[in-house]
Order: C-alpha cells, then sequence, then structure tokens
C-alpha cells in the first residue's frame, strides 16, 4: 500500500514543461515506492503511453481518459488511486523535492483537513508581463504566503487551495465523486482551449460542506508554474476571467441556489451603460468578458431546469 498516489492529468502537454514536471518528481525525497504515478491521457492527439517512459516509478500508470476535461480526468484518477493521500500535479507544476513529503506530514499532523495545497507557488514566466498586466497575474494561479492558512468555512478565498499541486483525502475524492455523479450541472474543469475552471473549488466545497473538514493552503508546499508567453496576453487573461466568471456562477447556484441578475433588466442595463462611462482599455474589455459569462452561465442554469 503506498501513501500517496500522484496524478498529472494532460491534454496535449508540452514536452518540456511536462519533462521539467516529471524530473521533479522523479527527485522528491519520498521514497519512490511509497507513492504512486498515475499519467492520465486527457484525450491527447498523440497517444502519451508512446512518447513517455515512466518505468522509472515503479508503481506508475499509463491511462486513458477520453472524455475532454479536466474535472471528468481527476475524477478518472480518483477511480485509480489507491492511496489515502492523492495530490494533483498540472502538467506545468515543477514541485520542490520536498512537496510529496512535506503533504504527507501535513495529512497527519493536520486530521482536521480534508484538502490542502500550495501557499507558495512561483510563476516562471517565458515571456515577462506587459506592465499594463502586471495587477492581473493572480489570475494565473501565483501567490505566496508566509505561514499556514486554513479554515473549515466555506467560502473563505486565503485558505482555499487551488489545483496546482492540490493535496485531497481519498474520503473527499469519493463523497467528490458520488456528488459529481448526482449533479445537474456539471464543472468540467479546462476542456481543451476553453478555459472552464472550478472542479478544485467544488471539491473543496465537499470537503467543508458535505464532510464537515477544513481546507487550507501552506507555505513550505513550494511549486514553480510554468508560464508560456501566450498566457500573459490580454486574449487569454480575458478567456481566463470569463472562464473563472462562468464556474463562480454555477458553483454558486448549485451550492447556495443564488442566480445573479440578467443583464437585460432595467438595473442590469443601468449597470452596463455605467461600466462602459467609467472602464477603459483592459479594464473595459474585462467587464465585458464578466458580462459574456454570466449570459452563458444564466444560459447553463436554464437549461439543467429544462431536463
Amino acid at each position: 500500500m503506498v501513501d500517496v498516489s500522484v496524478i498529472i492529468c494532460t491534454h496535449n502537454p508540452r514536452p518540456d514543461y511536462l519533462r521539467r514536471v516529471l524530473d521533479a518528481l522523479r527527485n522528491q525525497t519520498l521514497a519512490q515506492n511509497r507513492w504512486e504515478l498515475l499519467l492520465i491521457d486527457n484525450a491527447s492527439e498523440i497517444p502519451l503511453a508512446a512518447a513517455w517512459d515512466i518505468s522509472w516509478q515503479p508503481n506508475a500508470r499509463h491511462i486513458i481518459e477520453e472524455e475532454l476535461g479536466l474535472a471528468p480526468a481527476r475524477r478518472r484518477g480518483m477511480r485509480e488511486a489507491s492511496a489515502d493521500l492523492l495530490v494533483f500535479v498540472d502538467d506545468d507544476n515543477v514541485l520542490d523535492c520536498d512537496y510529496l513529503s512535506n503533504a504527507v506530514r501535513i495529512m497527519r499532523d493536520w486530521p482536521m483537513l480534508g484538502v490542502w495545497g500550495s501557499g507558495s507557488t512561483s510563476g516562471e514566466f517565458e515571456l515577462k508581463p506587459p506592465k499594463h498586466l502586471e495587477e492581473y497575474m493572480q489570475w494565473l494561479a501565483v501567490r505566496d504566503t508566509k505561514t499556514p492558512r486554513w479554515s473549515n468555512v466555506y467560502p473563505c478565498r486565503d485558505a482555499m487551495p487551488w489545483g496546482a499541486g492540490l493535496c485531497v483525502r481519498s474520503n473527499v475524492a469519493e463523497a467528490y465523486r458520488k456528488f459529481c455523479d448526482r449533479s445537474v450541472i456539471h464543472i468540467t474543469g479546462r476542456q481543451g482551449k476553453v478555459l472552464l475552471s472550478g472542479e478544485d473549488v467544488e471539491i473543496c466545497i465537499v470537503a467543508c460542506c458535505k464532510l464537515g473538514l477544513g481546507m487550507g493552503i501552506f507555505p513550505e508546499l513550494k511549486l514553480i508554474h510554468l508560464l508560456p508567453k501566450e498566457r500573459v496576453r490580454e486574449d487569454y487573461l480575458l478567456k481566463i476571467i470569463e472562464g473563472t466568471h462562468i464556474s463562480n456562477i454555477l458553483l454558486t447556484y448549485k451550492w447556495r441556489e443564488v442566480l445573479p441578475r440578467s443583464p437585460f433588466s432595467i438595473l442590469g442595463a443601468l449597470s452596463i451603460f455605467k461600466n462602459i462611462l467609467i472602464n477603459r482599455g483592459f479594464d473595459r474589455r474585462k467587464y465585458f468578458a464578466m458580462l459574456r459569462a454570466t449570459i452563458r452561465a444564466r444560459r447553463i442554469i436554464a437549461e439543467s431546469q429544462s431536463h
């Protein structure tokens, strides 16, 4: 029985990035016989099993998940995992060498937590972000906390772990999978080039609201988030913002039954007019991205109610 199941969910990965991800795992201080590696090929155009040798890890497996989407790929990893602790590593996450060891220690020392993750995620940019976009880099999952933060109340964004390096107890993973099987509205996560999100948030909600466990972030869980030049462009950031806003609205409706006001109501129209007047440049484009997100999310909710 291994202590940790490391799960990498990937769709058409960038080879130099995935190589660094695997090299960092190969250099973990946690003995290789204490963890397993599951490489989930999420409908990649070129099958990964033929191109990537992971036999250096004695408990490694290639797994194919044909349903496109980060959430379905993660649920497949949950079904295949054999350990009590699951650690999700994206195909652009370079873990510090003691990440797995620290994750196991936190599992032992913090029994009240159901999910936890990195409090120190640094961005390695292929291209330096333009000056006017620097304030939006938070959308690229980069942060640096100095002390542990935890909460058992949703929402508590300051203590909520992100998908990069996410650590999940197996009972939380099981409860999340069962909840998703019963859900009418599905939080899909990334689907190829469609930049939705929120599956990591829903895992945290299940831990807190269904199982009464907490969530936390820890500065000793360090990783590098590899960021290609495409991700510091305005169009990409707008897609991230729009996709995140769609997912947040769907999550709020699923868990609180709160529906955002229609943009086409009188108040909604006044809000649009006001924002057009006061916003300029990228801020205006961001506002319209969030407006599109609201319209799309309301449509998804309406369609779910008609079934």
